[in-house]
């Protein structure tokens, strides 16, 4: 069966590269229920190209999906492929999710050089499934020349998008105290970029001026300087200009370089291993059926 599985991965793959993005679906679909399988697909591990990984976060309602769609037209305009993964929320009791890729990014649905796929988070801890690293993948095979991460906004257990983008966004809006909350959730940590999205609201200079104090106060450690952009993507101000802010940030080539971090690869491995463990664990405690079988089982693993 797994080998089948392989050969299939294999087929949809060939297609996929062809831009048969009706293939890449039923590959990433493959890529989600098989686990660690596709890490046999040799081009999975070592794509010719790497797609420059943008995440965006932040907390629900700040204008993410909005924002997204906007920056979306934004660089078709500069002639770029895009993807798009974006991460809804999986009910803790069935797993199950809400995927909205037909509801977000209406504008973008039919055009050849736009992808778009939704994942549950599937109760992930980091806000991001185990699957998503090889779907991820699989997105640098196919060629695209940006995609986008869009998280479920889960606060501070968000923080594991930063293993996987090449940059980070934490999108924030002027109300709510936002900026405290960042420091919190430990988003200054994680981000390369603020944006103040629903910047016509009271308060955004405000939040501007205090994110812009902490990061000072932070020391600007990181290898590139945080930045804090405006936007009001509702009406598609500021979009140019965070378009091309990141095609700068593409150029850098970053992107190739952190396929083959060894600690971004590791990180990948914690997050297959555990996946393949929590497997095991639910085969296991769906055998309990007794007291008796509960001391059997904890006995046994």
């Amino acid at each position: 069966m797994r080998d089948n599985l392989g050969d299939l991965m294999r087929e949809w793959l060939r297609k996929a590269k062809k831009k048969d993005f009706q293939a890449f679906a039923k590959l990433l679909t493959l890529l989600e229920r098989g686990g660690t399988e596709g890490l046999t697909l040799t081009e999975l591990r070592n794509p010719d190209k790497a797609a420059f990984r943008i995440g965006i976060t932040g907390p629900p309602g700040a204008g993410k999906s909005t924002l997204i769609g906007q920056l979306i037209g934004e660089l078709r305009k500069r002639q770029l492929t895009v993807g798009i993964l974006a991460v809804d929320p999986s009910s803790p009791f069935t797993q199950g999710a809400i995927l909205g890729d037909r509801i977000r990014y209406a504008d973008h649905f039919n055009d050849p050089e736009v992808f778009i796929r939704s994942i549950g988070s599937r109760g992930s801890l980091g806000g991001l499934s185990a699957a998503a690293y090889l779907m991820l993948r699989a997105y640098d095979v196919v060629g695209f020349d940006v995609v986008l991460i869009e998280t479920v906004g889960v606060g501070q257990t968000e923080l594991e998008v930063m293993h996987v983008a090449d940059f980070v966004s934490v999108v924030l809006v002027p109300e709510s105290g936002d900026a405290i909350q960042a420091m919190k959730a430990g988003l200054l940590e994680i981000a390369d970029q603020f944006i103040v999205n629903k910047s016509d609201r009271p308060g955004a200079e405000s939040l501007v001026r205090e994110l812009e104090a902490s990061l000072q106060m932070g020391g600007q450690t990181r290898e590139q300087r945080v930045t804090v952009m405006q936007t009001i993507a509702t009406e598609g101000d500021g979009l140019s200009e965070l378009a091309d802010f990141y095609l700068v940030q593409k150029s850098a080539g970053k992107a190739s370089q952190n396929r083959t971090n060894p600690e971004r690869l590791q990180w990948e491995a914690r997050a297959l291993l555990r996946a393949q463990f929590e497997q095991t664990l639910e085969k296991a405690v769906s055998q309990i059926l007794t007291p008796d079988d509960l001391l059997k089982v904890i006995k046994k693993n």
